[in-house]
C-alpha cells in the first residue's frame, strides 16, 4: 500500500533539474526521431516495471507533464509514492506526439530508476529491522544537486530523514573534536549544548559523534536533553559494543538520549544492529550505493 502524508520537493525545484537534463539530452534537438518518425505521429506509451520494488516519482512525473503539456502529451500517473509493485506492472501512460514522448523518455527514465532504486533499498532495510524499535536513516552521501530528491525516494521507502544539509541540525564529528581528550566531553558537551540551544535559527538536534564506549560515558554524564545532547552517534561500535552503549545509556543520567549506530552497515548486518536496543540506523548505502530500478517505456498493446 502506498505511504500517505510523503511530502514531495518543491515543484520549482524539481523543475530546475528536468530542465538541465532535457538540455544536457539535446535541448530539444531530437535527430534521431526528426529523421525517423512523422511529425503528426501520436501513440501511446505505458512505464513498466521490469522489476519488484516501491515507487518513487510523482513529482516527477507531474513536471514532465507540465513541461510537455503545451505540445500535446499527456502523462497519467497509475502509481502513488511508496507504493510497491511486481514486475510487470504498470506505473504510468503517455499518450501524444511519438517524438516529444521519444524526446523525454530517456530523462524521465533516468530520474524515476534512480528514485525508485533509492526507495527499493530503503524499503529493504526497513523490512530488516521490523519489530524493532530502530529506525532506518539517510545521511548527506547523496548525488550533487539531488539531495531533495534523494531524501525524498528514502522517505518513499518508508525510511526517516537525517539533517537536510549542515544549516538544520548540529553535528559534532571526530574532526570537529582533535586535541579535545575523552575526560573533557562532559563539559564540553555542556558548552556545545547551550550554545547550540541559543543558536538561530535554532538546530532540529544536537548530536554528537563518539568511537568507543569512553567517550559515550562523558557525552552521557552530561545528561540528556535540554542541557545535554539529543542524539549520540555511534561511529562503526561493534553488536557487542553497542548493545553495551545502550545499557550505559539507560541505567545513567543520560537515559533520554537517542543512539545512532552508523558506519559500514549493510543488509546482512541491520537486523543485529537494530536488535541491540539503538534508536537509529543510519546507512550512507540507501543513496551513495542504490541500484537503478529497472524501468522500461513500451508502446502500449492494443
Amino acid at each position: 500500500m502506498p505511504s500517505r502524508g510523503i511530502d514531495p520537493p518543491p515543484m520549482e525545484d524539481v523543475g530546475r533539474l528536468v530542465d538541465w537534463a532535457l538540455v544536457e539530452d539535446g535541448d530539444g534537438l531530437d535527430i534521431t526521431s526528426e529523421v525517423a518518425v512523422p511529425s503528426n505521429e501520436s501513440g501511446d506509451y505505458v512505464l513498466i516495471a521490469r522489476e519488484a520494488g516501491v515507487f518513487a516519482g510523482r513529482i516527477v512525473l507531474d513536471v514532465f507533464a507540465a513541461r510537455f503539456g503545451d505540445r500535446g502529451v499527456i502523462i497519467q500517473a497509475e502509481a502513488q509514492d511508496g507504493q510497491t509493485f511486481d514486475g510487470g506492472e504498470r506505473l504510468a501512460v503517455l499518450s501524444g506526439s511519438r517524438r516529444d514522448i521519444l524526446r523525454l523518455e530517456r530523462p524521465l527514465l533516468n530520474f524515476l530508476q534512480r528514485l525508485c532504486g533509492v526507495a527499493s533499498i530503503t524499503h529493504r532495510f526497513v523490512d530488516e529491522v521490523a519489530g524493532t524499535e530502530a529506525r532506518i536513516l539517510d545521511t548527506r552521501k547523496t548525488i550533487p544537486g539531488w539531495r531533495q530528491l534523494d531524501k525524498y525516494a528514502v522517505r518513499c521507502g518508508g525510511g526517516m530523514n537525517h539533517r537536510m544539509g549542515l544549516h538544520d541540525a548540529v553535528l559534532v564529528k571526530d574532526n570537529h573534536l582533535i586535541g579535545v581528550p575523552t575526560e573533557g566531553l562532559t563539559q564540553l558537551t555542556r558548552d556545545l549544548v547551550r550554545r547550540a540551544r541559543r543558536a538561530e535559527p535554532r538546530p532540529d538536534f544536537v548530536e554528537i559523534e563518539v568511537d568507543s564506549l569512553a567517550q559515550l560515558r562523558e557525552v552521557l554524564t552530561a545528561g540528556g536533553p535540554p542541557g545535554g545532547a539529543d542524539r549520540v552517534l555511534l561511529d562503526n561500535f561493534s553488536v557487542r559494543h553497542l548493545r553495551e552503549a545502550v545499557e550505559m545509556r539507560d541505567a545513567g543520567p543520560g537515559a533520554a538520549v537517542k543512539l545512532e549506530a552508523s558506519g559500514s552497515v549493510a543488509l546482512r548486518s541491520v537486523r543485529a544492529i537494530a536488535e541491540t536496543g539503538v534508536d537509529f540506523i543510519s546507512v550512507g548505502a540507501l543513496t551513495h550505493s542504490a541500484p537503478c530500478l529497472d524501468l522500461a517505456l513500451d508502446v502500449e498493446s492494443s
